[in-house]
């Protein structure tokens, strides 16, 4: 066991973490396995979107997450599975321009430009700033 505060700490944070990645990887498993016994669109939607959950929360890597969902829409397709597409909702149309009064420009009030304000610059930072570095002295070997 850890002596020192903070690595007691970090070994409690430890124990939390693993907790959570444990439980993100079996709910992967458990999506995965639900698909194999009976392969549905929606199944498959369930672990594509638990497999990349673990991959937003670096549970697993971005290469396997693709390689795993690969086998699964091989699966997919040879039980004749087809993922849906989701569905989006229509655009709504365009106002009418018609229905709106006309605003001019003359009525917004564009907001006065703050004055430009002079660097204040002194006679100390304005030499400062035109001087070289100084260079440093060579080193005898």
């Amino acid at each position: 066991m850890p002596i020192i505060k903070s690595a007691i700490k970090r070994a409690k944070q430890a124990v939390v973490r693993r907790e959570r990645n444990v439980a993100t990887k079996k709910d992967v498993k458990s999506a995965a396995k639900a698909f194999h016994t009976e392969p549905s669109a929606k199944a498959l939607s369930a672990a594509h979107s638990e497999i990349d959950t673990a991959v937003k929360k670096n549970i697993i890597n971005k290469h396997t997450a693709a390689r795993r969902k690969s086998q699964l829409s091989k699966i997919a397709k040879e039980a004749g599975v087809k993922l849906e597409a989701a569905k989006k909702a229509p655009a709504k149309a365009a106002p009418k321009t018609a229905d709106k009064p006309a605003v001019k420009k003359t009525e917004t009030k564009a907001a006065p430009k703050a004055a430009a304000k002079k660097p204040a610059t002194t006679t100390k930072t304005a030499t400062a700033a035109k001087k070289a570095p100084a260079k440093k002295p060579a080193v005898k070997k």
